[in-house]
């Protein structure tokens, strides 16, 4: 199985990978611009992000001359922040995206209730992974244990969370239920 990765970031790569590993998936990282912004702020922009990232992704393998590691599947990872209508505050959120070129499919991973100290700089204006690497006093959470680790207590981490979402997303081209 052949993965074009719409990011090169470490924790989103690894995800991809350990979600699929029975499959031994060769992942290839491709650095694409998602097409929202660097935070987004709603399920709508999170779902959007990762599906240009996986599209993005696919068609950057394909246009390779070689084509040597064109791959079969376009995986774009989003993470954004969110209020929800039943529950107060504000709320990390994690999709994936799936395409082999004709079908996408979609998945989310773990919604997380940010604290409010967070929540206010986020909804200010300021990325979560930077304000994170503040509140923590640490550099780099993101593409480390991230948010949700931190958050937990390691009860799970972001490679894990996304992991999830990757899974989900892959469920209408590894089953036959969906056809």
């Amino acid at each position: 199985m052949q993965l074009a990765v719409g990011s090169t970031n470490p924790v989103k790569v690894d995800a991809v990978a350990g979600a699929l590993e029975r499959y031994e998936p060769t992942v290839t990282p491709v650095a694409v611009d998602s097409g929202v912004a660097e935070q987004p702020r709603s399920v709508e922009a999170t779902i959007h992000g990762a599906e240009t990232r996986a599209r993005r992704a696919l068609e950057a393998t394909a246009s390779r001359p070689d084509r040597a590691d064109e791959a079969t599947f376009g995986v774009g990872l989003e993470g954004g922040v969110t209020r929800l209508d039943a529950t107060p505050g504000l709320y990390l959120i994690m999709w994936a995206a799936v395409t082999d070129g004709d079908r996408i499919g979609r998945g989310a991973g773990p919604s997380l209730r940010l604290p409010d100290r967070v929540a206010a700089r986020v909804e200010a204006g300021e990325e979560l992974g930077p304000v994170m690497d503040d509140f923590l006093g640490a550099e780099d959470v993101a593409e480390n244990e991230g948010a949700a680790g931190a958050l937990t207590d390691g009860l799970t981490d972001r490679t894990r969370a996304l992991r999830e979402a990757v899974a989900c997303a892959f469920g209408p081209f590894v089953t036959s239920h969906y056809e």
